[in-house]
């Protein structure tokens, strides 16, 4: 016992042993819903659930447990809500990557955040974002995975008209994830402990809604399949599928493109959340410095590299981390923890399998996720006029291209030459110049080659 408290420094940071155990498992409850969200959302870009399952769980234990001993921070990683749903649905369906390309593009971007966390090519690209358009960048993401679990669910369809409207809302799948968005909104409004696990719970209570409805002869409904682990065949066609998509993905023209956007949602995914825990974990020095800031990034690209070598999308830190930090979690040891449980999951695969298999009983967390990411659109200077025209760009575009990458670029074209147009160019990062050059390129190239294609 003395050896664990002096490697987590326990006493030095105010805690101890079973408050670190207490805090793990609380924040594994706060965010276990990713082992049946994340194969849900990634098998609708043809990634085979079985082995994503096991993909996910692995890569959030491991990379959970590395950041405790490593960098002993209270923080837990699993694939990341929102930029999974990039993976899926716009290097797939948009950018026409097959999902071992797609695991391919996740492992380049990997390679490439490990690279920059070792030099400050980080801390340049960090710095070059004004900080409102980084927040309109997170609020599009929002709304983007917010319409992706709205849409999955059925409750908005297309249209060849308006190109979106309303659901069937006589499908009763459709009402279940009505019923299940409700619950999600009644619990995480209560505004108290109970609502850091309105996640875990509302998928629960709605998944024994929907059995029991289908025990009473409703159609559409969930039910345990077989209790066996047959998908877990998969799991070596799904741990291949970085060397099968590395072949190919240099002939994809939007290679970059994709590269890019994963590589800057996770950059800014990681800071974010080491900067939102921070204050509250203690772990800020007497210059109101981040303590081993370098090792928990470093920690962040190991988890992307190693969770596309096993089969899953990009692995970044999770917010979900301070519903531990509020239990009293201080140290690598909650973390620790949490890996462990992560780990344990994959024995538990055939409960988990429900949640794989229908959207009901997960789009609530896509819409959940997107409320928490719109809300930083509150700290957006909308008094300046390019962060307006730039966030607003940003956001409209993203939804209406249904690409993240193509908001950021247009949203940075936008806030570059309004800044010009205003003569405030000094107050211009030569990064944010470099990057909205290499934007209009893009665009240039695409309407000469890509867009007589489509």
């Amino acid at each position: 016992m003395e050896k664990i408290k002096k490697f987590f420094k326990l006493e030095e940071r105010g805690t101890t042993i079973r408050t670190e155990l207490i805090g793990g498992l609380v924040t594994f409850l706060a965010m276990v819903y990713i082992v049946g969200v994340n194969p849900n959302i990634l098998s609708g870009g043809g990634f085979p659930a079985g082995g994503v399952f096991f993909a996910t769980a692995l890569a959030a234990g491991v990379t959970t447990i590395l950041m405790g001993l490593l960098a002993n921070y209270p923080i837990a990683l699993a694939p990341g809500m929102g930029v999974n749903a990039v993976v899926a649905f716009t290097l797939t369906f948009s950018m026409g990557f097959s999902w071992q390309e797609a695991l391919a593009v996740v492992f380049v971007s990997g390679i490439l955040f490990l690279i920059i966390s070792l030099t400050p090519i980080r801390t340049w690209i960090i710095n070059a974002v004004p900080k409102s358009l980084k927040k309109a960048i997170g609020a599009a993401i929002g709304f983007f995975i917010a319409f992706i679990g709205l849409q999955n669910a059925g409750i908005i369809i297309g249209d060849p008209n308006t190109l979106v409207r309303l659901g069937h809302f006589d499908d009763p799948s459709v009402l279940l994830a009505l019923f299940g968005i409700v619950i999600v909104i009644v619990l995480y409004s209560l505004r108290n402990k109970i609502s850091k696990f309105a996640l875990i719970i509302s998928m629960i209570v709605t998944a024994v809604v929907g059995i029991a409805l289908g025990l009473f002869g409703v159609s559409g409904m969930p039910a345990f399949d077989t209790f066996d682990y047959s998908l877990f065949s998969e799991i070596p066609e799904t741990m291949g599928g970085v060397w099968v998509g590395i072949r190919t993905i240099w002939t994809n023209p939007q290679l970059a493109f994709a590269i890019f956007t994963l590589l800057y949602i996770d950059i800014f995914d990681t800071a974010g959340t080491l900067i939102a825990v921070a204050e509250p974990a203690g772990l800020l020095n007497e210059k109101g410095e981040l303590e081993n800031a370098n090792k928990a990034m470093l920690v962040d690209a190991i988890g992307t590299t190693f969770g596309a070598l096993v089969g899953t999308s990009t692995v970044t830190s999770y917010i979900e981390s301070s519903a531990g930090i509020e239990y009293g979690a201080r140290t690598g040891l909650s973390s620790v923890v949490v890996g462990l449980l992560f780990l344990v999951t994959i024995a538990l695969f055939p409960i988990f399998n429900i949640f794989i298999n229908y959207f009901a009983l997960t789009s609530m967390a896509l819409v959940l996720v997107g409320v928490l990411m719109f809300a930083q659109i509150k700290d957006i200077d909308w008094k300046d006029t390019p962060i307006l025209l730039s966030a607003f760009v940003t956001i409209i575009m993203t939804m209406l291209t249904f690409k993240i990458g193509e908001g950021i670029a247009f949203g940075f074209i936008v806030y570059v030459l309004s800044m010009l147009v205003q003569k405030r160019q000094k107050e211009v990062s030569p990064m944010m110049f470099a990057l909205s050059g290499v934007f209009v390129l893009y665009f240039v190239l695409y309407g000469i080659l890509l867009a007589p294609n489509i």
